[in-house]
């Protein structure tokens, strides 16, 4: 029993420290001061040679063919768009709130592996979608003459966008680990992909979109954030969640991924004075509930079958 237990124990401690890592990277890319566009492509460029360097030093035996290699490319691509959303979103909105529309993800996860790939969705997301909706309206600030952020209804939208290219990740992401091959080539890959994504967006004129050009030039502090930003979450933290995840119990990945969001709120709230109206956290806390309900409904009836 005490064998079968460690293990568990092990893999929930490492799941929830690379949780916790990766919730400070709002704020991180907060404090850097820079365009969306510039610190989507730097976190994800100085996250590149550390990736290496983990690779090289923890080989281990990587079963995927060519096709699921691919994917994990591909995944990185499409976090190329979740990052511009989610910076974006940050930048108008704060960091709780953007993060917490972004893990809605979940929901959009669920019916799209229903309509993809037939797996049965838990009835939660029956009630949940309302509920989303109605919260994303509150957030948006209607109605809302003390609503927090620059842009809060443009921050709801980018917020939206950041859910679905971040539920498209984390599918394609999913299929290209299905041998559980080597976290760290996972995630190297993943950010190669959006790198180079990023990368050809920087080159295009897409100031009509909203989206500013790289700025090349390094300053500081802002590039101590993203090279902390680089190192602390995009490598270490999602090397931590790729590892654990997939080896763990449904019930405990749904508290895994729980934490991320929830702490992000109280970074937001506790170092960057972020206080949204009361109108935006009654939205929140409907968001919240609607995610918990369909995360932790989704992990019973896993763990039934």
């Amino acid at each position: 029993m005490v064998q079968h237990v460690y293990p568990v124990r092990k893999l929930m401690g490492l799941a929830l420290a690379g949780a916790t890592l990766i919730s400070f990277a709002p704020m991180m890319y907060s404090l850097s001061n820079t365009n969306p566009l510039t610190g989507a492509f730097f976190r994800m460029l100085y996250a590149l040679p550390f990736l290496w360097f983990l690779t090289v030093i923890w080989t281990s035996e990587d079963k995927r063919v060519g096709l699921e290699k691919w994917l994990a490319f591909v995944a990185g691509i499409v976090l190329a768009f979740d990052f511009i959303s989610y910076h974006s979103a940050i930048d108008w909105v704060g960091t709780g709130i953007a993060t917490l529309i972004g893990n809605s993800q979940v929901i959009i996860v669920t019916i799209a592996s229903w309509w993809l790939f037939g797996e049965r969705p838990n009835k939660a997301i029956l009630l949940a979608l309302p509920v989303v909706i109605l919260g994303l309206f509150f957030i948006s600030g209607l109605g809302d003459s003390s609503a927090y952020g620059a842009k809060p209804r443009l921050g709801v939208i980018a917020g939206i966008f950041t859910a679905v290219f971040y539920s498209l990740f984390l599918i394609l992401y999913r299929y290209s680990n299905r041998s559980l091959s080597p976290a760290t080539s996972l995630q190297l890959e993943a950010t190669a992909g959006g790198t180079l994504g990023l990368l050809v967006m920087g080159l295009l004129p897409l100031q009509g979109l909203n989206i500013e050009p790289i700025d090349f030039r390094p300053s500081f502090p802002s590039h101590v954030w993203l090279i902390l930003l680089g190192i602390l979450c995009q490598s270490i933290g999602w090397v931590a969640i790729t590892y654990s995840l997939p080896r763990l119990p449904a019930a405990h990945t749904s508290f895994a991924i729980l934490v991320q969001p929830v702490l992000t709120i109280v970074w937001g709230v506790l170092l960057l004075g972020e206080d949204p109206s009361v109108q935006q956290k009654i939205g929140m806390g409907l968001i919240l509930i609607a995610v918990i309900c369909v995360t932790i409904m989704g992990a019973v009836e896993a763990d039934a079958e």
